[in-house]
């Protein structure tokens, strides 16, 4: 049966397809197109942006485990601009570094000044909610893709076979030759349905499923990173 699938699809005749659409079938197919591509396009961009975040995140962990002193470490994650994790880092750093200042311009701890710690973990927090915001941006279109598209398949499907059926009531001739072709051409709108919501579907999961990672892995770093200045800066 699957092999004949193929075949079927090649056989099809888009052009009469096309030709034999009427104008709400045609608005169908065009939106269906301009949907995938734009599903494709995104799906894309996505990809390549959350595949740098991963691989200079890599980096710049490899670079804060190893390395000795925040400002080296700091001047490392600047250059790292596609990983949300240096830009939690970079956050969390600036605001240490205005304690610091504050603490050489007037006596007293520094955990008493501006807040203290609590400033720091604030500025992590407002950093890592900032990184998922833009990680996650024009990732709903694709979910919205893949639970409308079959949907709006569907009803340009619909459209058709009521056209098909009226024209054969108009020509008093409903034999399966007559009736096959145009209920055919009009089931090729949810099989546009399918071919724009699959892949949408499969990408918005993917996405998901790897922001969420990034999110934990930004909330882990932020405490690990608050415990080292705990030790080191607020005693």
């Amino acid at each position: 049966m699957m092999s004949h699938l193929p075949l079927a699809l090649g056989a099809m005749n888009y052009l009469e397809i096309i030709r034999g659409a009427s104008l709400i079938e045609l608005s169908v197919l065009l939106l269906l197109v301009g949907v995938s591509v734009s599903s494709w396009a995104l799906i894309v961009m996505k990809h390549t942006q959350l595949s740098r975040a991963r691989s200079q995140s890599l980096t710049f962990l490899d670079t804060f485990w190893k390395g000795t002193r925040l400002e080296g470490i700091y001047q490392s994650a600047q250059k790292l601009e596609g990983s949300p994790l240096s830009k939690v880092f970079c956050a969390g750093y600036e605001e240490l570094s205005k304690l610091a200042q504050a603490k050489e311009g007037a006596d007293g701890a520094m955990s008493e000044r501006l807040g203290g710690i609590e400033n720091v973990e604030r500025a992590l927090n407002r950093a890592a909610t900032t990184q998922i915001t833009e990680l996650e941006a024009r990732v709903p279109f694709l979910g919205t893709v893949g639970a409308a598209a079959p949907f709006v398949g569907l009803f340009g499907t619909v459209i058709g076979i009521l056209n098909a059926f009226n024209e054969i009531a108009d020509k008093g001739n409903a034999t399966l030759s007559t009736v096959a072709a145009p209920v055919g051409n009009a089931l090729f709108a949810t099989a546009a349905g399918l071919f724009a919501a699959i892949p949408a579907v499969v990408a918005y999961n993917s996405f998901v499923s790897r922001i969420k990672v990034f999110d934990t892995e930004m909330s882990n770093f932020s405490a690990d990173f608050l415990n080292i200045i705990k030790r080191h800066f607020f005693k």
